[in-house]
């Protein structure tokens, strides 16, 4: 069943980067953005935390807090943090449990090639942990901005 707004955000304790671990849980009592992207250090996906990255400042004196989320290993998001200068932490679900209920984990085409893959997705949760917002089949151009606005929007 496909999450829709006002479901509440399915549980999650991931290893991040840095060695931290990143939960649903610890998050609690903030305005949450959870954007999940295919894989570090690719074009879109660097854009897209770049924009972020950019916008850390606003979302935070928004009482937001960001995470990324994909199925590349700690090892992978330690990398691209540090080349980037990412603030925010990155989730990483190497064995797509959080992906796959969050249904994020889909079934994509290529050159007329089927793979699995991970739907570009943001989802705004609230103080409580129910899902405020949902970005689906993201297009990176204007997207942190949208968000930003639907943050301080939250409350």
């Amino acid at each position: 069943m496909p999450l829709e707004t006002g479901n509440a955000a399915p549980l999650f304790s991931l290893p991040g980067a840095g060695g931290e671990t990143i939960s649903l849980e610890s998050l609690r009592g903030h305005k949450i953005v959870l954007y999940f992207y295919p894989k570090d250090d690719t074009s879109g996906c660097t854009l897209e935390a770049q924009n972020f990255n950019a916008q850390s400042e606003a979302l935070a004196a928004a009482g937001a807090k960001v995470v990324g989320v994909s199925p590349d290993s700690v090892k992978s998001h330690d990398k691209f943090r540090t080349k980037y200068g990412l603030t925010f932490p990155l989730a990483s679900d190497e064995a797509k449990t959080m992906l796959e209920a969050y249904g994020v984990w889909v079934e994509k085409s290529m050159y007329g090639r089927k793979y699995m893959g991970v739907e570009r997705t943001t989802l705004l949760i609230d103080r409580e942990g129910r899902i405020a917002r949902i970005w689906h089949k993201v297009k990176v151009p204007g997207h942190v901005e949208e968000v930003l606005d639907a943050v301080k929007a939250l409350d």
